[in-house]
């Protein structure tokens, strides 16, 4: 995590450097604001990553000496099978057309996203796939 937290304030030092300029030679106040807050992202990933490089255990990708199998393990939970979202991509989708056909069609699409919401927190709490 130590080398991801460096390229973010490197980047994040070009990116400050490439808004002054870009603000001077410009004068155009939509693109600077956007690099600016482009620099605000980048410092806070890199300072993230610095901060919590230092509580952490040292990862294979901060040793030279490493071979990519020695990062390999466990990735985490992913579930087999859902149909939350499903639901939620339905929802979703009837929410932003709402925003071209008509406001009316939140309506149908709120509750839509709410099951889907309320699905996927408390799926493995009750049925079949309670005990995993």
């Amino acid at each position: 995590m130590k080398i991801q937290g460096k390229m973010f304030m490197w980047l994040s030092a070009f990116i400050l450097v490439m808004a002054v300029v870009y603000g001077v030679w410009s004068k155009e106040p939509a693109g600077t604001t956007a690099l600016f807050l482009a620099f605000g992202l980048a410092i806070m990933i890199g300072f993230y990553l610095g901060f919590t490089a230092k509580r952490v255990d040292v990862g294979a990708q901060d040793n030279r000496d490493a071979d990519v199998a020695d990062d390999a393990g466990e990735l985490g939970f992913f579930s087999p099978h859902s149909w939350q979202p499903l639901s939620l991509a339905i929802g979703g989708a009837f929410a932003f057309l709402s925003i071209a056909i008509g406001w009316w069609l939140m309506y149908f699409s709120a509750p839509l996203i709410l099951i889907g919401v309320w699905g996927w927190v408390f799926e493995y709490y009750r049925g079949e796939n309670r005990t995993q």
